[in-house]
């Protein structure tokens, strides 16, 4: 059957005639061969509008020109933070008017999608470097000694303010590149602490910390929570320990403490900037 917009401006007068001489949508469809729903839709079209042409779509503008295709490319490739609204104004100052629908539409059909932004931690170029070094050290370590280690970390909780999402344009498998991801720093903001621990073998203990850490503190939590994290895991004879660089962790204190409990730590790089 033919599609809506194919039907000669005859079949949608004798469409609207039958209509108004009582028949009904099917007998209407069924008489002049056309879908039931298409009846219905010039129906529809003919009690608002009083006529049976075609109307065109609500507020139809302007395609994009291939040359405002390349610009809006151009701009959402330098700056993937752009907005939509942002582009529909350049364009309209290039004198095309489109919406952010058209916008989306077309930067989807350049490869490109509007996507939140990833957070990854704020690097300084030595810690680039100190990451590398380190994956290239345990490049061929056998998967048995990964899982002879417990991985630890504090992290903050951020229920609102500085965790929103910001969006940028980006190509499938291009969440990592500096432009399309948001720095972050340890430490900064929050509402509630935590350190937990864990292993390929499961999770470990995990603790809320409801004072500023320090140091004494550290070994404190450590003492009660990483030894019997260890044996609930069932960790084997020589297991090692991971924690960062944080200067609690690295304080001679502690690595004194550490060496006493006979622990192996794993040598890890600056991986972060903390404001700590």
């Amino acid at each position: 059957m033919a599609k809506t917009k194919e039907l000669s401006k005859e079949t949608r007068d004798n469409i609207v005639d039958l209509h108004q001489a009582g028949k009904t949508e099917s007998a209407i469809g069924k008489q002049l061969g056309v879908k039931k729903s298409t009846v219905g839709a010039i129906i529809r079209t003919w009690k608002t509008y009083k006529t049976t042409a075609n109307l065109p779509p609500s507020g139809a503008l302007r395609k994009i020109s291939p040359r405002g295709v390349n610009m809006i490319t151009r701009t959402v490739s330098k700056n993937p933070r752009t907005t939509r609204g942002d582009l529909v104004n350049d364009l309209q100052r290039a004198g095309t008017k489109v919406t952010e629908a058209t916008i989306s539409n077309t930067l989807r059909r350049q490869g490109l999608t509007s996507c939140s932004s990833r957070r990854v931690p704020l690097l300084k170029p030595v810690h680039v470097q100190a990451r590398l070094k380190f994956a290239r050290g345990h490049l061929d370590d056998p998967e048995e000694d990964w899982e002879n280690v417990i991985w630890s970390d504090e992290t903050k909780i951020e229920l609102f303010g500085k965790n929103s999402t910001r969006r940028v344009w980006r190509r499938k498998n291009a969440e990592l590149p500096p432009k399309n991801t948001i720095p972050t720093v340890k430490h900064w903001g929050g509402n509630i602490m935590l350190w937990g621990c864990s292993s390929a073998k499961g999770p470990g203990r995990l603790i809320r910390v409801k004072e500023r850490m320090n140091g004494a503190m550290y070994r404190e939590m450590l003492s009660g929570n990483l030894l019997p994290s260890a044996r609930a895991l069932k960790m084997k004879r020589g297991w090692v320990f991971q924690h960062d660089n944080d200067p609690k962790h690295t304080a001679r204190a502690t690595k004194e403490w550490l060496r006493k409990k006979h622990f192996k730590v794993l040598e890890w790089p600056s991986l972060q900037i903390s404001t700590s």
